[in-house]
């Protein structure tokens, strides 16, 4: 089966497709291997979320659960093992788009542990943890953009490690992400390691914006704040690739790039619809632009090569529109920072959370396995 025409048009724009899901079914029953071939995916995100629902659906995991039982491990070690064993294997698939795309792409990410989101000491020496469990050099480690995330992605960064930035949502955060960028290359550089090596992306949150705004749109009810539904998101996405434009652009930028360096890509995330009124390819249709990463659901992938309409870049031409919707939203009253700080609280909250049902589910099944 050739891609279809829809992804192989994402990919001509320069647009890397990954998949935002992974579980031990998908690697085992060679279904990766399919979307790599037929659907054109390079990459795969994972999440607390995605592992929580991966471990409580069928018994791919009980035979490594039983095993890890038998040896008294506690709930956090097999959680640990069972994550890091399908990130390694999933590398493993990877591996030739990572060699074909010089590492730019054939990347699999995993998330340290989301109740560290707010220990900076404890993100770095768990992203090693799990840079050396994995052992695969197409791995990213996802470490959340909060405030003591920044320098935990920097010093990370130094040593040598490729970095997935996740829970981005304000534009003045994302400008401190490509700051800890910077600086950890730099911090690299005199290290003396080799930049080329060291890859990273930043997780831009799309429609969760459009999900809290619109309910506060619809608070308001006047036909001013109806025109503008469904398009914060969008707004908030488009200026973020602005700044990345003007950063990367930069003195500061120029010397790390004749050292090696490559990039920070942006990567929108959260790209399944959640308000079925909208077309349901719209956070990848209208986030086209060069050198970005559009990570998405199975079902959202599908629907773009369903029905997905690119008509090339979507981004770079929208800046003084996208300002525009944000200043309405200030004029009706919804206050951005407000709105951006409750979606990366609620954020973290949500990972935890996951990892809470994720650790309680594996508990039950290890007391199982143990009886």
């Amino acid at each position: 089966m050739t891609t279809p025409q829809p992804l192989q048009d994402l990919a001509a724009q320069g647009v890397s497709i990954w998949l935002d899901d992974l579980s031990r079914e998908r690697i085992s029953s060679g279904n990766l291997q399919e979307l790599i071939d037929d659907r054109g995916v390079v990459g795969v995100t994972t999440n607390p979320s995605i592992f929580q629902a991966a471990l409580s659906e069928g018994h791919a995991y009980d035979e490594q659960v039983a095993e890890l039982a038998s040896k008294g491990r506690t709930v956090d070690e097999t959680v640990f093992a069972l994550t890091t064993r399908d990130v390694h294997d999933a590398c493993e698939i990877m591996k030739p788009v990572f060699e074909r795309t010089d590492g730019e792409d054939g990347r699999v990410s995993i998330e340290v542990d989301p109740r560290l989101a707010h220990d900076t000491g404890r993100t770095v020496a768990e992203a090693k943890q799990l840079r050396d469990a994995v052992d695969q050099p197409n791995v990213f480690i996802k470490i959340p953009a909060t405030v003591e995330g920044l320098p935990a992605i920097s010093q990370v960064l130094a040593e040598g490690i490729s970095v997935n930035v996740t829970l981005i949502f304000s534009l003045d955060r994302y400008r401190a992400v490509m700051n800890a960028f910077l600086t950890g290359l730099e911090q690299a550089r005199e290290a003396g390691k080799d930049l080329s090596t060291i890859r990273s992306v930043a997780s831009f949150f799309v429609s969760r914006v459009d999900a809290e705004v619109d309910q506060r749109l619809d608070a308001i009810g006047t036909d001013e704040a109806r025109s503008v539904r469904g398009q914060a998101g969008l707004a908030n996405a488009r200026l973020a690739y602005q700044a990345y434009e003007e950063v990367f652009s930069t003195p500061r930028w120029a010397s790390l790039e004749a050292a090696g360096a490559h990039r920070q890509r942006p990567l929108w995330a959260s790209t399944g619809v959640k308000d079925p009124a909208y077309p349901d390819t719209m956070y990848v249709t209208e986030l086209v632009a060069p050198g970005t990463v559009n990570t998405m659901p199975e079902k959202t992938l599908e629907a773009t090569a369903d029905h997905g309409e690119i008509h090339g870049d979507a981004v770079t031409g929208a800046y003084a529109e996208a300002a525009d919707v944000l200043d309405t939203l200030e004029r009706l009253g919804i206050s951005y920072t407000e709105v951006v700080d409750q979606l990366e609280r609620e954020g973290v909250e949500k990972f935890e959370k996951a990892w809470g049902d994720l650790l309680g589910g594996v508990q039950d099944e290890l007391t199982k396995a143990s009886a």
